[in-house]
């Protein structure tokens, strides 16, 4: 009930509120190209001025004119002034259109992603593991380009149509005044047309989530990422089923809605063509031809404008319902646009700069539950990363490894406890500053669609960086592979936009992922699974390159094979989202506990059970 309540609430947002949701879109407008907006809107006056005057008024002037005798010199006047300036505005518009606007438009579509973009990175991680916030996200970034273009169109309508419908009518007026009458009752279908535009409101709501199971299915035939799983087993199978529920789905909600909409529309034309068209026609011809213009009835010329007037009148008052209408409509939309405009993160942005060069990170009692979740995923925490050390994180899958290190560069704020750098509560420094302070690769590590450089650099370019690069590449272990390619580090990566462009491997991507680190002097370095596609040799040469450049840097790094472990100062070994226990290699393998029994299991691996036996 409470839901079905909301549902109805977002159907009729008050007026207010519709006003202030398509005011705001004409304001993004405005604000990024104001010349734009005032001459799209400002065309609108000027083109029902000039049609009203060389369609209806001109008709009657002409028609009358030949029956009361007027001069023809007169209405030719009048004609080659009002064809001469029509060809001068039409002439600079049509100029404007075609080689001004379109730069405008990207201009606008700039300026609108720009505040989508902005909001998209000032929100926490969280948002985008919230189902309801991110359907929000998605309609956000599809639609609030078009819908607000759209508010300006229909604006533009409704100052086309009240033009038109102020000539005209006051143009029926002068003939008739009984003729109003046929005129406004487009008006009382109005409500009927709201009807429809709720029912198509409702049906693109529901096709949203359909569309994009739809789309994933689609991706999954398609992308590269996916080839390999497609073509084993049947689960290529799984995913027509998918899409063929989704298409169940789709002509459902088309049968709840489409009939509604259908009577509706009926509605409409009925009224409209049978009630206003045919009973004013019916009305001025009997008026010219029974009555006649000597007994105070039509003059031919006027009745002939009737028949077209009152059609464009009807035409106007049923569109200026409409334009309202779509007004309501555009409002429904742009709420989950200024929702997401409008949300406050979360997690406050600090006032104070972190310190430049790094510092101790203490983390002290530190909990974190994922929203939804029963338990906490961290429990309580504590330790100390002091300036220039290098802590190997390890522990079994799942036990919050990777949680931890997002929660240490504030992508979540813990339920308890606190991390202070150089003494003070992160908190407190603006979250720019603090996260600069990190050169990070994730598990999930993205290569972009661009130069192998980008890649590395992942900023903007500034002289004396291709050496940074090859350097970096080097360090890594990606540079054998780059030297290969064509144009070295300016090879595009990818083929998606170009078809030149070089697919590396798993492994390859991982290594350029890695040269992000050497590119990069940060206080602090953080590595999750930086190893896990490349063979032990190459791992254990990645390792040494990295404890080489990272000299004086702070590094955490995650990894499932414990060998690297050795390398490091200190090992945090993590088991059910608590700290199990720290020291150093020896330290642990001394301590013969949960550490030193998984270093040894791996060992066996590689060495055999008759060498661990007996170390």
């Amino acid at each position: 009930m409470e839901k079905k309540s909301q549902k109805e609430k977002k159907k009729k947002l008050p007026f207010k509120r519709t006003l202030s949701n398509n005011l705001f879109a004409l304001r993004a407008i405005w604000t990024a190209s104001p010349i734009y907006l005032t001459v799209y809107l400002g065309s609108s006056l000027v083109y029902g001025v000039l049609d009203f005057l060389s369609e209806g008024y001109l008709l009657r002037k002409i028609v009358n004119g030949v029956e009361g005798g007027e001069e023809i010199a007169g209405m030719i006047r009048y004609v080659v002034i009002l064809g001469g300036v029509s060809i001068l505005v039409y002439s600079a518009l049509n100029w404007f259109w075609n080689v001004i606007s379109p730069v405008m438009q990207r201009r606008i579509a700039a300026y609108i992603e720009k505040l989508l973009f902005r909001k998209a990175a000032e929100v926490e991680l969280a948002c985008y593991e919230t189902p309801s916030f991110y359907d929000k996200y998605v309609k956000a970034m599809d639609e609030a380009y078009e819908r607000m273009i759209k508010v300006m169109r229909t604006l533009d309508n409704l100052i086309a149509r009240t033009v038109a419908l102020f000539a005209n009518s006051l143009l029926l007026f002068v003939i008739d005044p009984w003729l109003i009458l046929f005129g406004l009752f487009p008006l009382l279908l109005g409500f009927f047309k709201r009807l429809e535009n709720i029912a198509g409101h409702d049906m693109e709501t529901e096709k949203k989530p359909i569309n994009r199971r739809a789309n994933y299915v689609r991706r999954t035939f398609y992308l590269g990422e996916y080839a390999k799983e497609m073509r084993i087993g049947g689960m290529y199978e799984n995913m027509l089923r998918d899409l063929r529920e989704t298409f169940t789905e789709f002509r459902r909600f088309i049968r709840k809605y489409g009939t509604r909409k259908a009577i509706y529309g009926y509605i409409q034309s009925v009224g409209l063509e049978v009630v206003t068209i045919l009973g004013a026609t019916f009305y001025s011809v009997w008026s010219a031809m029974c009555i006649g213009s000597e007994n105070g009835g039509m003059h031919i010329g006027d009745c002939i404008v009737v028949l077209g007037s009152i059609g464009t009148i009807s035409y106007c008052l049923n569109n200026l319902v409409q334009n309202f209408a779509e007004f309501g409509e555009h409002a429904l939309f742009l709420e989950d646009v200024r929702f997401f405009l409008d949300y406050n993160p979360t997690m406050a942005d600090g006032k104070e700069a972190a310190p430049e060069g790094g510092g101790k990170l203490e983390v002290r009692h530190l909990s974190f539950r994922y929203e939804g979740s029963e338990s906490d995923t961290l429990k309580d925490i504590s330790f100390t990363l002091h300036q220039g050390e290098r802590i190997a994180l390890v522990g079994s899958n799942g036990s919050g490894k990777t949680t931890l290190v997002k929660v240490l560069l504030r992508l979540y704020d813990p339920a308890e406890g606190e991390i202070l750098l150089g003494g003070k509560n992160i908190k407190e420094m603006t979250l720019a500053s603090y996260r600069n302070g990190f050169s990070t690769v994730f598990q999930d590590f993205k290569i972009f669609s661009m130069s192998v450089k980008d890649n590395v650099l992942l900023r903007p370019g500034r002289d004396g960086d291709d050496e940074l690069v090859e350097y970096a590449l080097k360090e890594s272990g990606a540079d054998e592979k780059v030297g290969r390619l064509k144009s070295g580090i300016h090879t595009i990566l990818t083929r998606e936009f170009d078809d030149k462009g070089e697919n590396l491997s798993v492994g390859e991507q991982q290594k350029l992922s890695l040269a992000r680190i050497f590119a990069d002097r940060t206080p602090f370095v953080i590595l999750d699974e930086p190893s896990s596609a490349l063979d032990p040799i190459a791992e254990y040469k990645m390792f040494e390159n990295m404890m080489r450049a990272t000299v004086g840097r702070s590094v955490i790094f995650i990894s499932h094979r414990l060998s690297s472990a050795v390398l490091a100062d200190r090992v945090l070994l993590m088991d059910g989202g608590r700290l199990a226990e720290c020291g150093t290699h020896a330290e642990l393998m001394a301590l013969n506990g949960k550490y030193a029994a998984m270093f040894k299991r791996q060992a066996e691996n590689y060495l055999g059970s008759e060498v661990t036996e007996h170390e």
